[in-house]
């Protein structure tokens, strides 16, 4: 998702009115040590739910704990999947250097690290939910990065990039191989890596295929990107971080969405049947804004806490989304973007115009299809 790290890492301390109530929501006792023998049994699946073998996901915010209680929307809503981010650190777009945090420091949260990452996953087992990993690079810069504007200024650079690449991508496989997790996505919106350097893309999945048994994708960004990647056979999954626009004006019918998708769904198809993989949104979600359809891509200002939400308009995003792929046997799933464990119905990003469907009406369009 091509946005501000700056404002996608940190939108609660902007403006300083949210830093009240976002205490009360995120900074939870800490209990990495907490004992997983002691957490209930797993919740029986239902078979109409899973015998499609569909992703049904969320994309999980890390933080300094998790517990039973946080997973319990997740049962709810029918929620099959959850992906995990851990970070690798850039210097900027040039700099071939890659930083890793595994464990608890300054840079991330305890939900980051490899013990939260597998603590989280464990206790989401037990309760019937798989998981995939995603490491994610955080490019810095002034103001943040796109991982997508990543582009080494010569040769030798590019060779250091993908040495340091591949070292922080085997890390996280060893991780998801020892810890036994369901998938593995090897990068996300990497456009100039992923689309010139074919080679080292398959070098790199032949190296992760060696440490890691499970399933692997990647995911692509929705533009310039996902029709460009030659290396989707070598992958199980082609991954697409689905933010196509689908209106040109606010607050849009839902008649309007579903024509909106119709060249972005033909698009997705011709790729489909060229490589003959299942397709997964890695990524897929809608501001509570009316210009939601717009630019998905795109975070809200700063500023923009203080408009009034559109809850309506992201609710008919998420139906036409799912009237779409849903029916389409190809797609496997999708992970919504994205879920904060323990969001009360009056937290922060509740009132605010956020990405996540938490205690909204797209909540209950979510669950009523991942029910099917």
């Amino acid at each position: 998702m091509r946005v501000s790290l700056v404002v996608r890492r940190f939108w609660w301390l902007v403006p300083a009115v949210l830093l009240v109530g976002a205490a009360r929501w995120w900074w939870k006792p800490h209990t990495p040590t907490a004992d997983l023998s002691a957490a209930p049994a797993p919740t029986a699946p239902n078979p109409s739910i899973y015998a499609d073998g569909r992703l049904r996901g969320v994309s999980w915010v890390g933080g300094d704990s998790v517990t039973d209680a946080d997973l319990e929307p997740l049962i709810r809503n029918h929620v099959t999947w959850m992906v995990q981010t851990p970070f690798g650190w850039q210097r900027g777009a040039t700099s071939p250097e890659i930083g890793m945090n595994t464990g608890v420091g300054n840079r991330g949260y305890w939900g980051e690290s490899d013990r939260g990452l597998a603590y989280t996953a464990q206790l989401a087992r037990q309760h019937g939910i798989r998981t995939m990993l995603k490491p994610h690079l955080w490019v810095q810069g002034s103001g943040g990065s796109w991982p997508g504007d990543v582009q080494m200024q010569s040769a030798a650079d590019w060779q250091a990039w993908f040495a340091n690449y591949t070292r922080f991508v085997l890390h996280y496989a060893q991780l998801a191989e020892r810890e036994h997790f369901d998938a593995l996505c090897l990068g996300t919106e990497l456009l100039h890596a992923s689309t010139e350097h074919e080679a080292e893309w398959r070098t790199l999945i032949q190296q992760v295929r060696k440490v890691y048994r499970g399933p692997l994708t990647y995911a692509a960004n929705w533009s310039g990107e996902y029709e460009k990647i030659r290396f989707w056979d070598a992958l199980d999954f082609i991954g697409i971080q689905a933010y196509f626009p689908l209106s040109q004006a606010n607050s849009p019918a839902k008649a309007t969405l579903l024509a909106g998708w119709k060249p972005h769904l033909a698009a997705i198809e011709r790729l489909q049947k060229r490589f003959n993989k299942p397709i997964i949104f890695t990524e897929a979600g809608y501001k509570t804004t009316a210009d939601a359809a717009v630019e998905p891509w795109k975070w809200p200002d700063n500023m923009a806490v203080f408009a009034s939400p559109d809850e309506q308009t992201q609710a008919a995003c998420y139906e036409a989304l799912f009237e779409t792929f849903w029916s389409k046997p190809w797609f496997k799933g999708l992970f919504v973007w994205k879920w904060y464990p323990g969001l009360a119905a009056d937290g922060p990003a509740r009132r605010h115009l956020d990405f996540t469907p938490q205690h909204k009406p797209a909540e209950q369009v979510m669950a009523r299809w991942y029910g099917r």
